[in-house]
């Protein structure tokens, strides 16, 4: 498929990108090459394959369900410039 600088202009506009007028030439050469290999991806035969959702066999690896950290939130606390009740202090951001 050929694209041309008019219909790259129009692309430009509708997609609000500045594309100068020396740029209109390449930029239309390079989606035309894209717009080819779309039409080639489109042609290829893919009767009998099956949709992959990853082309890798996944499996997920099962584990107790235990907790594995000790509770250090009072350590974090004790770090910051302010907390109370358990929680982070910050300053008034918005009135």
């Amino acid at each position: 498929m050929s694209i041309d600088t008019a219909t790259v202009r129009h692309i430009a506009r509708l997609a609000r990108l500045a594309v100068g007028e020396d740029e209109l030439a390449p930029v239309a050469g390079e989606l035309s090459r894209v717009l080819d290999l779309a039409d080639q991806l489109a042609a290829a035969r893919i009767d009998g394959i099956a949709p992959l959702a990853h082309p890798h066999e996944q499996t997920l690896a099962w584990r107790a369900d235990a907790v594995t950290e000790t509770d250090r939130a009072e350590t974090f606390l004790a770090l910051a410039p302010d907390a109370r009740a358990g929680l982070y202090l910050v300053p008034k951001v918005l009135e």
